[in-house]
């Protein structure tokens, strides 16, 4: 099996897939990754993200997880990254650190 070499951006596309509850992200329209989320009305889980190992090192787990805050965003809802590879993103793009999810809960004993 062949390398692939690095697609350039028209190329990639990061989509919705409602109803498989995760984004995916395609090169010339093959799925070779994605992100697994829970969507509620106050906030959306990100558990998993994976990226096929062939294109490791392209940039394409970056994009991902940029349209998936970028979504968030757009939606209003604060992001619980469960998943170590957005949360560590997040951690490193300060731009999106706004968006990471505050439990505000005053429960008491």
């Amino acid at each position: 099996m062949t390398t692939p070499t690095a697609p350039d951006r028209s190329q990639v596309e990061v989509v919705d897939v409602p109803e498989s509850s995760r984004f995916e992200v395609r090169v010339d329209g093959r799925t070779v990754g994605l992100a697994d989320y829970l969507r509620t009305r106050e906030l959306v889980v990100y558990p998993h993200t994976e990226v096929d190992e062939a294109y490791n090192g392209m940039g394409l787990g970056s994009a991902l997880a940029r349209a998936v805050l970028d979504d968030a965003r757009e939606r209003g809802l604060p992001v619980l990254a469960t998943c170590p590879f957005i949360a560590g993103w997040m951690a490193r793009h300060p731009e999106y650190r706004d968006l990471a999810y505050q439990n505000r809960s005053r429960v008491a004993d």
